[in-house]
């Protein structure tokens, strides 16, 4: 299988942590954003949405949209839970992380660090980090709420925590402050112990905060 992504995607962050999680071996082409790779035309007959992430199989269809790409690969190990109920647990802070929270704090980092598109003290950056500031409080108290399990959808890992873990740890870039989230905190560290545990650049935990390009891979 082979994964189009670009470096700095959150969204395509969850699909590389996941496969990582599961041992699955994918590869990789890393397209710029920087350079327009995104509305390249054979880009947009893979994804006509022209974003990432996308998983190409072997027999050439796709995959779009990290939410569906997690599913795909998570049906049948630990990740998607077999019972019902639990699958339901799990869809609902799915649902959370796609309507919710992912948006203010993806807009924080691309406009306050990606792009220097705006200033911390915008009305509009205010807003959002209001938003965020909500989003992350609502997962904090879901997180204490657990005690000793530690996972935010069931008592172990599932695909909701690979979801939900980019964004919240990409935070600092838009501004927030995480020492006021100790359960997040406890939680973030968890995720990174798991075996197989994928940083944003692969082998440079250091460098998950990184605002430019790198360079194009293949």
């Amino acid at each position: 299988m082979l994964l189009y992504d670009t470096e700095r995607s959150g969204n395509a962050w969850k699909v590389r942590l996941l496969a990582g999680l599961l041992g699955i071996a994918l590869g990789r082409k890393t397209l710029s954003i920087d350079a327009g790779d995104l509305q390249d035309q054979v880009f947009r007959n893979l994804n006509p949405l022209a974003r990432v992430p996308v998983l190409q199989l072997e027999d050439g269809r796709t995959v779009s949209e990290s939410m569906a790409i997690l599913f795909y690969l998570a049906n049948g190990s630990a990740y998607w839970p077999t019972e019902r109920f639990e699958q339901a647990r799990v869809l609902t802070w799915l649902s959370f992380e796609q309507s919710q929270h992912m948006a203010p704090l993806a807009q924080l980092r691309l406009q306050l660090a990606l792009h220097h598109s705006r200033r911390p003290d915008d009305p509009e950056i205010l807003i959002l980090k209001a938003d965020a500031t909500r989003v992350l409080s609502i997962l904090e108290v879901q997180l204490e709420s657990k005690g000793n399990s530690g996972w935010v959808a069931i008592d172990r890992p599932s695909i909701a925590d690979v979801a939900l873990y980019p964004y919240t740890r990409l935070a600092p870039m838009g501004g927030i402050d995480l020492e006021p989230f100790p359960h997040i905190k406890d939680w973030l560290g968890r995720v990174e112990s798991l075996h197989g545990y994928q940083p944003l650049f692969p082998g440079r935990p250091d460098q998950n905060y990184a605002t430019a390009e790198t360079g194009r891979k293949s």
